[in-house]
């Protein structure tokens, strides 16, 4: 489901993947019964082609994992959240333009 710039993450990997991650990481929470999850994956796969090398982009299938969704009080997907040094830096709720998205990982991305 993901592209070859967007990586898998589980609960189990969430903190070395994410949290300890030096660079900024998007996070993409989905599921794939979620409709709008879909039509937002290929605007997720842009970004992380575009940001290759400056920013990581994560999906969490929020099914197979519930305890990070849990943790971030994700009650809505799609959700993207934004990490820079190991804290959440940006929070992007349902289906948004890539403008939108952009907009929140310029912030980050030095």
């Amino acid at each position: 489901m993901a592209g070859q710039a967007v990586l898998e993450v589980m609960d189990a990997t969430f903190d070395k993947e994410v949290l300890q991650a030096t660079e900024p990481v998007l996070v993409d929470f989905w599921a794939a019964w979620c409709g709008p999850c879909r039509a937002l994956a290929p605007v997720v796969d842009e970004v992380a082609n575009q940001y290759l090398g400056k920013l990581k982009v994560m999906k969490m299938d929020v099914d197979s994992n519930s305890a990070t969704p849990m943790r971030y009080g994700i009650r809505g997907i799609p959700a993207l959240l934004l990490f820079k040094g190991g804290k959440v830096a940006e929070q992007i709720v349902g289906y948004v333009p890539k403008e939108t998205i952009d907009k929140a990982v310029q912030k980050l991305v030095v």
